[in-house]
């Protein structure tokens, strides 16, 4: 969803939020990130153009922020909501000096800090996954044979 609300005219810039070394010009919300956005943040507001409304809102207010410092896909708004997005180079869109731009891909949506406290630390959480994952997988193993 391009922003839709700004009236711009007579530049020849598309308009674009910087979010670390990125510009992003255009926000896509997967089916996951969806489903997952009704699941676990809001079940009001769940169409596709709600959630990449939303998302503009945050990225020009400067309220996402990386999760980590050092890795580019774990990103928080307002130090509460985590999601996981990628960057995809815009084919159509450049900036006045022929520099790229991002396409944001948002994959999931993680849920809230304030309600799941495993989200404080997502390395630990997802290690936590992977092993009750693990143990499951081996007790239904056993219980086959």
């Amino acid at each position: 969803m391009k922003d839709k609300h700004t009236d711009r005219w007579n530049t020849y810039e598309p308009f674009h939020v910087v979010l670390g070394d990125k510009k992003v010009v255009d926000i896509i919300i997967t089916n996951h990130a969806r489903t997952r956005w009704t699941d676990r943040v809001e079940s009001e507001r769940t169409g596709y153009s709600d959630i990449a409304e939303f998302m503009w809102e945050c990225l020009k207010e400067d309220r996402i922020v990386s999760y980590y410092r050092n890795e580019q896909d774990v990103y928080t708004i307002d130090d509460d909501l985590v999601f996981v997005a990628e960057f995809a180079v815009s084919e159509t869109d450049t900036d006045l000096l022929g520099n790229p731009l991002h396409k944001m891909i948002v994959v999931t949506f993680l849920g809230r800090m304030s309600e799941t406290m495993e989200l404080r630390d997502l390395k630990t959480y997802y290690s936590w996954l992977r092993h009750s994952r693990r143990m499951t997988l081996i007790k239904n193993n056993r219980k086959r044979r």
